[in-house]
């Protein structure tokens, strides 16, 4: 089954770090672009962060940046999100989503894209 698995959610205190990880199963993420999206209750979801199949470029909604960094593993198969200084308005749940764009060298959030590929998300809690 072709699909992007999502982990390292969880509860932090504010000010906390985690550390999510998104694998893809059954296909190969190099030449994917893939984006980090996050939907808070009762929010629409928004972009949070994205990289290039490349991983040569990437971008960070400004709630974020600074804060935040996306990186990847072709080797592994994995794309991570490095969260740091997190804050209760963090608190939603994280999905990544993989869209095939091997040519695309430059992506600009807030991470609109036709993603090919959804995890099932996982959840992230900033509370104390």
């Amino acid at each position: 089954q072709l699909q992007l698995v999502e982990s390292g959610g969880g509860l932090v205190q504010p000010g906390g770090s985690l550390r999510l990880s998104c694998a893809s199963s059954g296909f190969i993420l190099d030449g994917y672009a893939v984006g980090w999206l996050r939907q808070a209750p009762g929010k629409e979801r928004e972009g949070v962060s994205c990289i290039s199949s490349s991983g040569g470029s990437t971008d960070y909604a400004d709630s974020v940046k600074g804060r935040f960094t996306i990186s990847r593993d072709n080797a592994k198969n994995t794309v991570y999100l490095q969260m740091n200084s997190l804050k209760p308005e963090d608190t939603a749940v994280y999905y990544c989503a993989a869209a095939w764009a091997p040519y695309i060298t430059t992506v600009q959030a807030p991470c609109d894209m036709s993603y090919d590929y959804w995890g099932q998300g996982t959840p992230v809690a900033v509370s104390s």
